[in-house]
């Protein structure tokens, strides 16, 4: 065989070879999926949680029944517990209860009796069993406005016990039997006193202790070495005075929409520039992420206090004295590749992909880095995590 024949064979190898390799190997994928990225300077710390919440204790307490439902919005006027004094017992709602339970039976009693003879007296038991009817009718599924009906029963069993009181106001049995049931009242009212809201916010029954001495008009007194002490758990000095004074405290009022952050940051080095935002992400049972703008700083004894004014619901923290936390220019950001990005009427985007229909999300290019790009879409919501995006 001829050299030229054997270069003949080489070639036609190659372009064999070249053939399957091109034509059977998998192309690059056309798209991606956008994923989650950290960009810009991030300053990690410690988190005291300053909220805007007004406590209220009371001397002598030998228990609460509460009228509010826990993390509730209240407004002033609005019933949040009743407090009973030292000496009050359990066993006076059960004397209370027990006269109840006998004036109601003495009524049965009499009930049964004038039914019969009494038409006024027959027309309101029948009115009280249709009213009755009708609620139960209600529960099985028939419509109508449970509330309505339920004010229409106990009306109806108003002017019953009306009835029954007007007809046998000269019964000893029963005048006995009221009067117990008032004097025990007063007996119960000499032990309570209904605390009501002053100002309107959020109630909680739950309190730390540092609502006293740790508050919205004096957080920037505290210095850096205060700070860590209570984030370690020493509570400011008045809060201590509570209970060794007898009081106890029943509840607080939050007001929503404000709180302050006082953040130890472990990068000494920083100096932050107040009235800058930034986004502080609090890393708790659930991650908190929120905007938050510079007030003030200071640096002494190796650490840096930074107060951070929150302009956001205080939901999230309302349970919250302490945690760790993140700051940063963006702490999170939007990743896709540099492919990903394309360009419509002068303005970068990306093409997301759903279903049979692709559409175009203008975003803001803010760094580029190993192939990747990081994203904010223009339109907040408008992109997320885990988004299929095309590749150009």
């Amino acid at each position: 065989m001829s050299v030229p024949q054997i270069m003949l064979i080489v070639l036609a190898l190659a372009f064999a070879a070249w053939y399957l390799i091109t034509s059977l190997a998998p192309e690059a994928a056309p798209y991606a999926q956008i994923t989650a990225g950290v960009i810009g300077s991030r300053y990690t710390g410690d988190c005291l949680i300053v909220r805007d919440e007004t406590p209220f204790d009371q001397e002598a307490v030998s228990s609460v029944e509460y009228l509010a439902e826990e993390g509730s919005y209240v407004s002033p006027g609005t019933d949040i517990c009743n407090v009973y004094s030292s000496g009050f017992s359990t066993r006076e709602l059960e004397t209370l209860q027990d006269f109840r339970d006998q004036i109601k039976e003495y009524q049965v009693k009499l009930l049964n009796a004038e039914i019969n003879t009494d038409p006024q007296m027959e027309k309101l038991e029948a009115e009280v069993l249709t009213r009755a009817r009708e609620v139960r009718e209600l529960i099985g599924g028939a419509r109508g406005n449970m509330n309505n009906q339920e004010a229409l029963l106990a009306a109806a069993i108003r002017a019953r016990q009306s009835r029954l009181k007007e007809k046998y106001s000269g019964d000893q049995r029963m005048t006995r039997l009221y009067d117990d049931e008032q004097s025990q009242l007063q007996r119960i009212a000499s032990w309570t006193k209904k605390s009501v809201a002053l100002k309107e916010g959020l109630v909680s029954f739950y309190s730390d202790g540092y609502e006293y001495d740790l508050t919205i008009t004096n957080y920037d007194k505290f210095s850096p070495a205060q700070v860590r002490a209570m984030i370690n758990g020493q509570k400011p000095a008045s809060s201590n005075d509570i209970s060794s004074k007898g009081k106890t405290t029943i509840y607080r009022v939050v007001r929503d929409g404000h709180w302050v952050v006082l953040m130890l940051i472990k990068d000494s080095n920083w100096n932050p520039v107040e009235g800058a935002i930034y986004e502080l992400k609090l890393e708790n049972f659930k991650d908190t992420m929120v905007q938050a703008q510079v007030l003030s700083f200071t640096r002494t004894g190796g650490e840096l206090e930074v107060r951070l004014d929150v302009q956001s619901k205080v939901q999230p923290v309302l349970y919250i004295r302490t945690c760790s936390g993140v700051l940063g220019d963006n702490v999170t950001s939007l990743t896709v590749p540099t492919k990903a990005i394309y360009t419509q009427d002068n303005m970068p985007g990306v093409v997301v992909v759903d279903g049979e229909y692709p559409f175009f999300i203008p975003v803001n290019v803010m760094d580029e880095k190993d192939g990747m790009v990081y994203i904010s879409p223009i339109q907040q919501g408008t992109l997320y995590e885990g988004q299929t995006v095309k590749l150009f």
